[in-house]
């Protein structure tokens, strides 16, 4: 297989791959094995917009994980929940 890359993009990924332990090829090859699985991509393709979402969602993860209130069971939330 070829495939067409401009060179900073390639550079980019082999660096993300080396990072992750695999090569290039092995990291198109679960790539494609993904998506032949699967019968979609493996990610969501983003635009700006839904990259502005994203990172608003991070940020109230972040806040939920750091001032949330938690639960030991479902039973113990599902009690608060119906008590509102």
């Amino acid at each position: 297989m070829q495939i067409r890359i401009d060179k900073p993009t390639k550079a980019k990924a082999q660096k993300a791959f080396k990072s992750m332990g695999i090569d290039m090829s092995s990291g198109v090859k679960m790539f494609l094995s993904q998506v032949a699985m699967d019968q979609c991509m493996p990610f969501v393709p983003s635009t700006k917009k839904t990259r502005a979402i994203r990172k608003q969602w991070d940020r109230e993860v972040a806040w939920a994980i750091k001032y949330g209130k938690r639960y030991t069971s479902a039973k113990e939330m599902h009690k608060d929940i119906m008590m509102k």
